[in-house]
Order: C-alpha cells, then structure tokens, then sequence
C-alpha cells in the first residue's frame, strides 16, 4: 500500500504527539498534529486526512466529541478513526466504538502494534474508497437507464458488473415510432416535443417493467438490452414481453390524444452473442452493444408495421413454445445478402390477445 497516506494525530500531550509523529514519519505516512479536539477537527476539515488517532483526554472537546461530529458529518463519516486510551475500563473504549470509531489502542502501546493497526486501518479505507468509486461509476452509468431495483442490486454487489466490454449473450430490442414524419409536420417543436416525450415515456416503462436497459434514444427510437448488466436467464422472453406491454400500453396513451396524433411503435427483437460495456471516447462513455445482432434487431423494427414485433428465427427458436408467433417467410434485409426468416409475435403462449 501506498506509504503517502496523511494522519493527524491528536493529542494534548506534546510528548505523545512527538512520539507517534516520529515513528509514522520514519515509516513514510505524512503526518499532522493536533493539541486538543478543536484543532483536531479544524485541521481534519482542511486537510481531509486518510486516518486519525485520536486521544480520548482531551481540552475543549474530548475524543468521544471529535468522534461524534465526524460521524455525523457525511464528508468526514468515512474517515477512519483509531483511537488512543490511557483509560482502561471497557465501557470508556465501547463507548468510542459505538460513537463510530474503527479501532483503538491502549496507552501505553506497543510500537509494532501501532503500526499494524494503522497499516490494517488505511488497507481498510482504501479497500472502501475503490468500493465507493466503482459503485459511484455503477449510478452514474446506470441510474437513468435501469430500474431503481437493477441499480440497488448492482450497488449491493459491484463484483457482478463488467464495465469494459465483454461478449456474451444478449437479446436486443429496437423500437421506433410509425408515422412519425406526419407527425412532426401539424405541431410546433414544443408540441412535437411533449407527444414525443409521451410516447418514449411509454416505451421506457414497457422496458423498465421488464429491468430491460436502456442503451440509447435517437429522436423516436430506442434501444435496449436485456441480460446485461446483470444476468437475466429468460432475458429473450423478457424482450418480448417488454414489446408486448408496449403495444398494450399505446392504447391506453392514445386515449389521451387526438387521433390524428396517434401512430405506434415497430419493434425488432434479435438474441444472441454481441459485445456489452462502457463504449466510446473516455470523456463521453456509453453502456451499450455492438455486435451483428444488434444491426439485425434494428432493421427488423425499420420494416415492422405499427404494433408489430418482429424476431428472426434463431430468437423465435430460443423461445420455445412460451410465444405464439406467425411466419412471415424469408425477406431480404436491408444491408445482408442473404434473407432472413422473419416471425411476427402474436402474444404469450399462455394469453390470448397478449
């Protein structure tokens, strides 16, 4: 571990002090000192260090008041406290304890002890501060593109998600509006803006609802991905439902508009092996996929008509029996030599008219 970690050391006595700073100085730590609990809180809040030993005697405020405050304080909680006692009854010592600190060490000390214990204290911190970090990267990559429940799981177990691109399997779905052109032509920006917000609203919670991701927005069009970040071992079906209760969903939203506002979204759904992770330049990341499927999945949506969701054959045959699903036969595709056998999801084999 790195020797540049900064300790304050705050005690009354300028013997204890000497003594401490002498020792950790002599083993790299840079070190600053503190006479009572006022300038040790003072001095924490300038210069942030990355552990304090802190004595419980002290004037102005005691150790158990220092403790307390930065306890209290969310951008000092996480600084680790190891305190130093002369006292020797137990419940002096599980009082700091409870109050927050992280450890403490019995006056006088074994040199060697105090060491290890600082050494133990700041592996812990840094272990926590890469914890907080990836875990900061997780909100930010996935807060507004999964659900709050995907988020919570994600930040419960960091070690579950792969940032950095990796190929398995995925299942991808594109949707995108019918009609839309028309659309744009009778209303102003600002209308056009608040039908089309209604319209993705709808699509995005068809997806959420099925802790589908959302990849990206290109005016009327969305992407999402299922099984990534986190491993979903019916993610196909998961697609398809989250187009199914799409296309329900629009009725209900076109109950809200004037009919000549009303179009409805293609969709294409293709599973199989692509690439999923953080994609793009370093200042501007994206989680998406790029892969063979993923071209697939879109020129699906682009030929699918209002309502209809649209799945090649190798999708159709992952799912089984658990959709109903009409051949359309083979159809050239825009950008592929060859044809590609195309199905039109009817609904869920168990639900009529789903």
């Amino acid at each position: 571990m790195s020797r540049t970690s900064t300790i304050l050391v705050a005690d009354d006595r300028a013997d204890n002090v000497e003594l401490v700073r002498d020792l950790l100085t002599m083993e790299g730590y840079q070190v600053l000192s503190a006479a009572n609990g006022q300038e040790a809180l003072d001095g924490i809040y300038q210069h942030m260090p990355d552990l304090i030993l802190l004595d419980l005697d002290m004037p102005i405020l005691d150790g158990y008041q220092v403790c307390e405050r930065l306890k209290a304080d969310p951008t000092t909680a996480d600084i680790p406290v190891l305190m130093l006692t002369a006292w020797a009854e137990p419940e002096q010592r599980v009082k700091g304890l409870q109050l927050g600190a992280e450890d403490y060490l019995a006056k006088p000390f074994d040199y060697r002890e105090l060491l290890a214990r600082v050494e133990t204290r700041l592996r812990a911190k840094q272990a926590a501060d890469e914890m907080r970090a990836v875990q900061q990267t997780i909100r930010e990559t996935f807060e507004r593109f999964v659900s709050p429940q995907v988020v919570e799981r994600l930040l419960a177990d960091p070690t579950t998600v792969s940032l950095g691109g990796v190929e398995q399997e995925l299942t991808i779905l594109f949707a995108d509006l019918r009609g839309y052109s028309r659309v744009t032509e009778v209303l102003t920006p600002e209308q056009l803006l608040d039908v089309l917000n209604g319209y993705l609203s709808v699509a995005v919670q068809a997806v959420l609802a099925y802790e589908g991701t959302i990849s990206r927005y290109a005016g009327d069009l969305i992407m999402a991905i299922f099984n990534a970040p986190l491993p979903q071992p019916d993610h196909t079906l998961r697609a398809v439902q989250a187009g199914l209760r799409l296309r329900r969903d629009m009725v209900a939203y076109h109950a809200t508009l004037p009919e000549h506002l009303r179009t409805g979204f293609g969709i294409g759904v293709v599973s199989g092996r692509a690439v999923v992770g953080n994609i793009g330049a370093r200042e501007w990341l994206n989680y998406t996929a790029i892969g063979d499927i993923v071209n697939l999945a879109q020129r699906l949506e682009e030929i699918a008509g209002s309502g209809e969701i649209l799945l090649d054959e190798p999708t159709r045959l992952t799912l089984g029996n658990a959709v109903r699903a009409e051949a359309r036969g083979l159809t050239l595709i825009r950008g592929r030599r060859e044809p590609v056998s195309i199905y039109v999801v009817q609904g869920l084999a168990d639900k009529e008219g789903a």
